[in-house]
C-alpha cells in the first residue's frame, strides 16, 4: 500500500492537463481546505475531486471488495467514505461548489472520451451550477 499516490494520479493528471490546456487556472491540493482537494479554483468558488472508485467505495465495476481480509477492507473504506461525506459538507458550507470526477469516468469500460469529461467539468466552471459528479457513461 505505500506505492498508492494519494496526489497525481493518472486520472487527476487528465483532468488537470485538460482544464490548463483551455485556460483554467488552480491550486493543487489547498491544505486550508478540509480534505485537501485535488484542484481549487478561487476564481469560481469551487474545487474538484478525482476520486478513485476502489478507495471511495464507489458503486461501479471498478470496485470490487478484495477476497482477503474482507473486514479490514470494508472497515477502510466505509472510514474514506464517511470521511468524504464530511468534507463534502464542509466545504460546502463554507460556500464552495463541489465536483466529484470519479475514476470510472476515465478509465475501465464504461469510461468517457476525456474531451467530453473536460468539456462537462468546463462548462460545470462557468455555468455555476451546483456541485455534483462525474461518472462513467453506463451508470
Amino acid at each position: 500500500m505505500s506505492r498508492i499516490r494519494g496526489r497525481d494520479t493518472r486520472p487527476e493528471l487528465l483532468v488537470r492537463k485538460g482544464l490548463h490546456a483551455l485556460g483554467f487556472r488552480y491550486r493543487l491540493h489547498d491544505k486550508r481546505l478540509p480534505g485537501r482537494p485535488d484542484l481549487v479554483f478561487p476564481r469560481f468558488g469551487a474545487v474538484i475531486l478525482v476520486n478513485g472508485c476502489f478507495w471511495h467505495g464507489h458503486d461501479c465495476h471498478l470496485f470490487r471488495l478484495p477476497a482477503t481480509r474482507r473486514g479490514f477492507w470494508q472497515q477502510k473504506i466505509e472510514s474514506n467514505r464517511v470521511r468524504d461525506a464530511r468534507n463534502l459538507r464542509l466545504l460546502e458550507d463554507a460556500g464552495w461548489r463541489v465536483l466529484v470526477v470519479w475514476e470510472c469516468a476515465l478509465k475501465g469500460k464504461e469510461r468517457l472520451p476525456v474531451e467530453l469529461v473536460i468539456s462537462r467539468i468546463s462548462e460545470w466552471l462557468t455555468g455555476g451550477g451546483e456541485s455534483c459528479e462525474v461518472r462513467g457513461s453506463l451508470q
